[in-house]
């Protein structure tokens, strides 16, 4: 514990640095910690240090993680690419799913609910030239948003985007707050930009990013699966 909350007091302290930096409150950034492979204990840990928000890139431990450690005020973010036949588990385990990236995944998130909340929801960007990479193009994240307001289950929250590893990160999110101003001109509540990792965040919160996905620089490495 003493480990995991210095590496967790040392990244807020960073994050804090680069709002500041870029003129920013860093009390309006939320720092979602990805707790990929690791068991769920160490969620418990995170919690007890005070943090609220969880990152899981797959569904199955997404779904293991969230029954096992069943805290009404920790919120859980799907980040991963989601495949239509997941979708209800998704949705039941998931607050926020950060990466509908086409009109069936959201047909599918929509068609699971089950009568509560709607849903948070994030338009994923591919900001890559990639096709193959995970993500909307760029031209086409406004018909997909459009297409998400109008389903009745889900609440659409903003955009998310990956900087690709070819390409300087503050280009790239430069960008990506150019798709999110459009998004917000059809929603005004679409406020969300889920951008910047370990290696980027500073960029990420530069260019305007609300929410940051970090993962081992807080939680150390992953452990062996063998």
């Amino acid at each position: 514990m003493t480990d995991l909350a210095a590496r967790l007091s040392a990244i807020d302290s960073q994050i804090a640095d680069a709002a500041h930096a870029a003129g920013r409150d860093d009390a309006e950034i939320t720092r979602i910690v990805v707790t990929k492979f690791h068991p769920a204990e160490l969620v418990r840990q995170l919690h007890a240090l005070g943090v609220r928000d969880i990152g899981e890139n797959r569904q199955q431990e997404l779904s293991a993680k969230a029954e096992e450690v069943a805290l009404a005020d920790l919120r859980w973010h799907f980040i991963g690419q989601a495949q239509t036949n997941k979708a209800a588990s998704i949705r039941r385990s998931a607050d926020v799913v950060h990466s509908v990236d086409r009109v069936k995944l959201a047909n599918s998130l929509d068609r699971a609910a089950d009568g509560g909340d709607a849903l948070d929801v994030l338009v994923q960007i591919n900001l890559t030239d990639d096709a193959g990479r995970g993500g909307v193009t760029p031209a086409g994240a406004e018909a997909l948003a459009e297409h998400i307001l109008s389903l009745p289950s889900l609440r659409l929250r903003g955009v998310m985007g990956v900087a690709p590893l070819d390409e300087a990160p503050a280009s790239a999110f430069a960008r990506l707050r150019g798709v999110s101003d459009r998004i917000r001109g059809l929603d005004a509540e679409a406020t969300w930009i889920s951008a910047g990792m370990t290696g980027d965040f500073a960029e990420a919160i530069a260019a305007g990013a609300t929410h940051l996905r970090i993962g081992s620089a807080i939680t150390g490495p992953r452990p062996d699966r063998g």
